[in-house]
């Protein structure tokens, strides 16, 4: 019996061990896809990286309040993981506009637009193989769903409310402060007040007015963290 407890025990560790070296590497892929969409496009260098922290700002800030059954401690490690993957979709976009050196036409709009659409393939093959099921449609509703708007006003599939998969909802947030304190080729970055108050106006619009107030509560982290990025 002794045998079999110890056997059984070196088997589990073997087991844990390749899991962990398979999640290792799945992790690895995942941010080299991100690094080569980033290093693809000439308007949001360090986007990838810079939304992925805030998304880990955000979701501390979360975790200290208990008024979201849905925001487990697996479920904030999994938003964290999949937020870099959020804009893969760009990979599939055509350079001549993704590395546009300027402000976007309506048309050339429309297709940068797709993103969200081909990202939502892009994720699913990445991680078709992916045991974590609930990691994997995570992954892909962030790709699919994060730049819809509470008022359905957003796309690809104009959702509106609680429609949206709240973890799109997180990464929105994310997605768009990140867009307005930072200088682009085509704008100058905003002040950390001018986008807070663009934040706070827009909840119940294009954000989610339940947890819109929360990320506001981590202005003090997210200050500290563009200050010295």
């Amino acid at each position: 019996i002794k045998g079999i407890n110890l056997y059984n025990q070196a088997l589990s560790k073997a087991v844990e061990d390749k899991t962990r070296k398979i999640t290792d590497i799945q992790d690895s892929i995942i941010k080299g896809m991100a690094m080569m969409v980033e290093s693809r496009d000439n308007s949001t260098g360090g986007h990838i990286a810079r939304t992925s922290d805030c998304v880990r700002i955000f979701m501390e800030k979360l975790r200290q309040h208990k008024e979201f059954p849905w925001c487990t401690q697996k479920f904030c490690e999994d938003i964290i993981k999949a937020a870099p993957m959020h804009d893969l979709g760009k990979i599939a976009v055509d350079d001549a506009i993704l590395r546009k050196p300027g402000k976007f036409t309506p048309e050339e709009y429309e297709v940068m637009k797709t993103h969200a659409q081909k990202g939502t393939i892009i994720v699913g093959e990445v991680l078709k193989e992916s045991e974590d099921k609930d990691f994997r449609k995570l992954a892909i509703n962030l790709a699919h769903y994060h730049h819809e708007k509470w008022n359905g006003e957003g796309y690809p599939e104009h959702l509106k409310a609680e429609e949206i998969p709240v973890e799109a909802r997180i990464m929105a947030f994310a997605d768009v402060y990140d867009a307005i304190v930072s200088k682009r080729c085509y704008k100058e970055a905003k002040t950390f007040d001018e986008a807070f108050e663009i934040i706070r106006a827009d909840l119940g619009n294009h954000f989610d007015p339940e947890i819109g107030p929360i990320f506001l509560e981590c202005r003090p982290e997210l200050e500290a963290y563009y200050t010295n990025v």
